[in-house]
């Protein structure tokens, strides 16, 4: 009894010495970048799934690049790990990471500054980089890391690995498996998995990766692979989901019919669950009490009626899949939404099409025949179409953007704000403006068993 006393004394006052000494640190970085007022700041922040075999998402790395105005993003690591940090406290994990992990690329002076102490334990996993030397300063911060409560990754594996004596602290192993070949992979993963350190696959991007780190015993997977269904449905889809299309279907008309959508919303418990609960929500707090459907669809009015349609049914059709995807379909529709008062598109919905930008993946059906029966702009569906084959529309700059800025492809978001006539600071801010309403509009709309398994 007395060791676990001392041991929780010992973590409390390393804590308190670390958080003063990091939060100082952090400041004092601060400061250095905002040195110059004149420059408009903004955090360019991206984040990449890892998940488990069965594609739950275990937690997310976190890539950052802080930028300004008229300037590229800087690659300084200590800068970015420094504005990680500052970026989750004002941020937050639940919105950042969706009550995920959050894995973060940490450098050796800030191992050694402690600048981690000020996130917490329970939520955070250091990643350390192949360019930290285990020398006895490391080794001595990786002990009072885990004293402290953390997680430790050793990021980029490779054999002969310099950093061999930081294993024992190690809670998981990374191994880039586009840089080393299979049988290397395999012997690492032979050599080190236990209950105690987990193997994850970096790189995974296609199913035929997942398939071959599945093979080498690897546990954990990052990268885009489950945006890749195993097999395409040629024609059909499940009744189930064809009735969430028919809903899609009818507020895609020129002029909406609510008898039908009544209709619709009536035979599918599950809307009608997820209708009270949108209305009880602090989002909107209706205190007038709702006597039936139609009643609550009138509340709504026709906008945000649209706006929650097309939300619970992309969440109905990806209640099976990994929560990453309902989260994403809803970050790029919101996100393409706050762009689309700046940009020349004519007609088009560009919140629709990022919410149906991922649904080939959450159906396993081409996209052709999920929007074939749906009444969309011709360019929305052009674009639809042309983004799973490369081809080109006049919305495909549009539609780039919104995936370059979700994976930090930092270059490309670049060319193509300026292409569109977008400042970085205005893309940053209306991105984190997009994470924080797909945040709340899951939290508002998830029955209470999917907030109690969020990984799926």
């Amino acid at each position: 009894m007395y060791s676990i006393d001392r041991m929780h004394f010992r973590r409390k006052i390393w804590l308190k010495s670390a958080t003063e000494s990091a939060d100082k640190t952090i400041r004092t970085m601060g400061t250095q970048a905002q040195a110059d007022p004149a420059a408009k700041t903004s955090p360019c922040i991206a984040r990449q799934p890892i998940l488990t075999k069965d594609e739950c998402v275990l937690g997310y790395e976190l890539l950052f690049r802080q930028s300004s105005e008229e300037q590229r993003s800087t690659s300084d690591a200590d800068s970015a790990t420094s504005a990680t940090i500052d970026t989750l406290s004002v941020i937050g994990f639940d919105v950042l990471c969706d009550g995920h992990l959050a894995f973060i690329n940490c450098t050796r002076q800030m191992l050694l500054k402690e600048c981690f102490a000020l996130l917490p334990p329970g939520e955070t996993v250091i990643e350390i980089q192949e360019t930290v030397p285990a020398d006895e300063s490391v080794v001595a911060a990786c002990e009072r890391l885990k004293q402290g409560g953390y997680r430790i990754v050793l990021d980029n594996f490779a054999p002969g690995d310099q950093r061999e004596p930081l294993v024992p602290y190690a809670d998981f192993i990374k191994i880039d498996i586009k840089k080393i070949a299979p049988e290397e992979a395999a012997g690492l993963v032979a050599r080190y998995a236990s209950k105690q350190c987990q193997m994850l696959a970096q790189g995974v991007e296609t199913r035929q990766d997942h398939v071959t780190a599945m093979k080498n015993r690897f546990t954990l997977f990052q990268g885009y692979f489950f945006r890749h269904p195993e097999k395409l449905r040629a024609r059909q889809i499940p009744a189930n989901q064809a009735s969430c299309l028919r809903l899609l279907q009818a507020t895609s008309k020129a002029e909406m019919d609510l008898t039908e959508i009544e209709d619709l919303i009536k035979h599918e418990p599950s809307f009608c669950y997820r209708l009270l609960r949108y209305l009880n929500s602090p989002l909107l707090a209706i205190p007038a009490p709702v006597e039936s459907v139609r009643h609550a669809l009138n509340l709504l009015g026709e906008r945000e009626l649209i706006r929650w349609i097309r939300m619970v049914t992309t969440m109905v059709m990806a209640q099976d899949k990994s929560s990453d995807l309902i989260l994403a379909s809803l970050v790029r529709a919101r996100f393409c939404e706050l762009i689309a008062p700046k940009l020349k598109h004519s007609e088009s919905d560009l919140f629709l099409m990022g919410i149906l930008s991922l649904m080939d993946a959450i159906l396993e059906a081409p996209i052709g025949v999920i929007i074939e029966n749906i009444c969309l702009n011709p360019e929305t569906k052009a674009q639809l179409l042309c983004g799973k084959t490369g081809g080109k529309t006049p919305l495909s700059p549009v539609y780039d953007l919104m995936v370059a800025r979700e994976a930090g492809d930092w270059d490309a978001v670049n060319k193509l704000g300026k292409h569109l006539d977008l400042s970085l600071y205005f893309m940053n801010k209306t991105y984190s403006e997009a994470m924080h309403w797909a945040h709340q509009m899951t939290s508002a709309i998830r029955s209470p068993q999917e907030q109690g398994s969020s990984g799926h």
